[in-house]
C-alpha cells in the first residue's frame, strides 16, 4: 500500500461520507503527499477539517461530480482516484431518477473523462452489490457506473491507466443505513418498523469495506469488479438483537419495542446477490475475495467450474453470531 500512496497525490470523490472518509483516514498512514477531499457539503467538510487538523496534506475541494470542468481542475496532478460519491438511498432513487441519473451514471462518466484526460493512473469506483440484476433505479444507475468504469481500461491502449469497482454490501452504521435508523426507533421506545421481515442481507464494517478497495486497488490489472465474501444477515434477526443489546443501553426495556412489518419499499428486493450467473463463469477467488475478470481478459485465465458463496442464501448467520459481530464492532 505505501508503494501505491507514498508522495502521490490522491482525490476521494464524496470524500465526506461514511466511506469516503474512512478511505482518508486510512490513506493517511500511507504518507501521501496531498489527499484532495472532493464533495459538495460544506459542512461536513468543516468538520472534518477540524477532525483532522493535525495533517497538513489534506485539500478540501467543493464540487459535485456533476461538474466536469470543476473535476477537470480537481484531477490535475492527481495520480489516483477513489470514486465513492454516489446517491445512494433506494426509496429517493426511486422517486428521483433523473437526478440519481445525473450523479450516478452522467457523474461517473465525468470522473472518467477527467481522468483519460490527465495523468492519473488508477481509479476506483464504489458499487453496491445492488447493481445485479437491478430491480430499482438505485441498482440500474450502480450498473451503468460499473460498466463506464471497468470498460474505461480498454478506452486507449496509451498511456495504460488502471478502472476497476467494488462491490460492497451494507455497510455496518454508514450514515443513512439501517443501524442507525433502527437505533433511533429503539431510543424512541419503538416501533421498529422493518419493511418485510423475510429480507436478508450482507454486511461487512466500514473498516473491512474500505480495506477491500485497497486491496482491490493493488491487485487489479484493469476492468474487474472486486466483491467480498461477507455473512449475511436477516434483517429481523438485526432489529431484535438491537433492541435486546441498545434497548437497556438508551434506558429502554426491550419487551416494550414491538417490530412492525410496513412492506418493501418500491425497488427493494426480498435478497441480494453479489455476482450474476454469466459474472459466476468468469470469477476467481483469492483468499476471501472474488475477483470478476473483465470478458476483454477473460480469455487468459482458467476459472473453476463453481465459484460459492455469494448470494444471500449462503453464509448466513444466526442471531448469536451476529450479537458477537456487532459487539466486535463496537455497535452494541
Amino acid at each position: 500500500m505505501r508503494e501505491l500512496f507514498e508522495n502521490k497525490t490522491v482525490l476521494v470523490t464524496g470524500g465526506t461520507g461514511s466511506i469516503g472518509g474512512e478511505i482518508v483516514r486510512q490513506l493517511l498512514a500511507y504518507a501521501p503527499r496531498h489527499v484532495r477531499i472532493y464533495s459538495r457539503d460544506e459542512y461536513k467538510q468543516f468538520q472534518m477539517r477540524a477532525a483532522l487538523a493535525d495533517h497538513p496534506n489534506l485539500r478540501f475541494l467543493l464540487g459535485d461530480v456533476r461538474d466536469l470542468e470543476r473535476l477537470r481542475r480537481a484531477v490535475e496532478g492527481v495520480h489516483v482516484i477513489f470514486h465513492a460519491a454516489a446517491l445512494k438511498r433506494v426509496e429517493a432513487c426511486e422517486y428521483n431518477p433523473f437526478e440519481v441519473v445525473k450523479t450516478n451514471v452522467i457523474g461517473t462518466e465525468n470522473v472518467i473523462t477527467a481522468a483519460l484526460e490527465s495523468g492519473v493512473e488508477k481509479v476506483v469506483g464504489i458499487s453496491t452489490d445492488k447493481a445485479v440484476s437491478p430491480t430499482g433505479t438505485m441498482g440500474a444507475t450502480k450498473l451503468l457506473a460499473e460498466k463506464l468504469m471497468t470498460w474505461a481500461s480498454f478506452y486507449r491502449i496509451e498511456p495504460k491507466k488502471t478502472f476497476l469497482c467494488v462491490r460492497f454490501g451494507n455497510v455496518l452504521d454508514s450514515r443513512g443505513s439501517v443501524i442507525p435508523i433502527f437505533k433511533k426507533m429503539i431510543e424512541n421506545g419503538g416501533p421498529v418498523v422493518l419493511h418485510d421481515d423475510r429480507m436478508r442481507r450482507f454486511v461487512m464494517s466500514i473498516p473491512k469495506a474500505v480495506g477491500l478497495v485497497f486491496k482491490a486497488l493493488s491487485l487489479a490489472e484493469g476492468g474487474e469488479i472486486f466483491v467480498l465474501k461477507m455473512p449475511v444477515v436477516r434483517i429481523r434477526d438485526l432489529a431484535e438483537v438491537l433492541i435486546e443489546e441498545y434497548g437497556p443501553r438508551c434506558g429502554r426495556d426491550p419487551r416494550d419495542i414491538s417490530l412492525e412489518v410496513r412492506g418493501k419499499n418500491p425497488g427493494e428486493k426480498l435478497d441480494e446477490e453479489l455476482m450474476t450467473e454469466e459474472e459466476r463463469s468468469r470469477c476467481l477467488v483469492v483468499d476471501e475475495y472474488g475477483v470478476i475478470i473483465s470478458e476483454r481478459r477473460a480469455k487468459n485465465y482458467t476459472f473453476p467450474q463453481r465459484v460459492e458463496g455469494f448470494t444471500t442464501q449462503e453464509n448466513l448467520i444466526g442471531k448469536e453470531e451476529l450479537r458477537e459481530l456487532l459487539r466486535a464492532e463496537g455497535l452494541v
